[in-house]
């Protein structure tokens, strides 16, 4: 009677503080070594180009939302939604952007991030994107993106 007792209190038992931060951490987002990722080039070339057809009205920012962070995605749509603005002050449309890719340049500042900058070419002007991929999860994301 007594075993039968004591495994009724172990079930009702409510659970501690230390086990649901254990819980919690397990399913958090885990950072992933960049020796357990595929090579981030091409991801730097095919982002570089994505994000300047998404500036120029050509593409749609959700199509690249996976390989972003929120506050990310965030900038990048508000920065799309100004080029949109002043291509309707002008009277343009949008256009898909003729692109050719430069050069691309990776670093890796600690074991889970890279920093790259790809360079890209458009009939108007050459521009340089800046990223930021950090291994989340099992893929690259970006958590840092300028276009200058």
């Amino acid at each position: 009677m007594a075993l039968q007792s004591r495994a009724r209190t172990e079930r009702t038992t409510p659970p501690t503080r230390r086990t649901e931060a254990v819980v919690e951490e397990m399913f958090e987002r885990q950072r992933t070594p960049a020796s357990a990722l595929p090579d981030p080039s091409p991801l730097v070339l095919n982002l570089a180009r994505c994000v300047v057809e998404v500036i120029a009205g050509a593409r749609d920012p959700e199509q690249i939302a996976r390989w972003l962070e929120p506050a990310v995605y965030t900038q990048l749509l508000a920065r799309a939604v100004l080029a949109a603005r002043a291509r309707h002050a002008k009277g343009r449309r949008a256009t898909m952007p003729t692109i050719s890719m430069g050069s691309c340049r990776i670093d890796q500042p600690t074991d889970d991030a890279i920093e790259a900058v790809a360079i890209v070419h458009t009939p108007v002007r050459v521009r340089a994107v800046v990223m930021r991929l950090v291994g989340i999860d099992g893929r690259w994301r970006a958590t840092e993106l300028s276009v200058l």
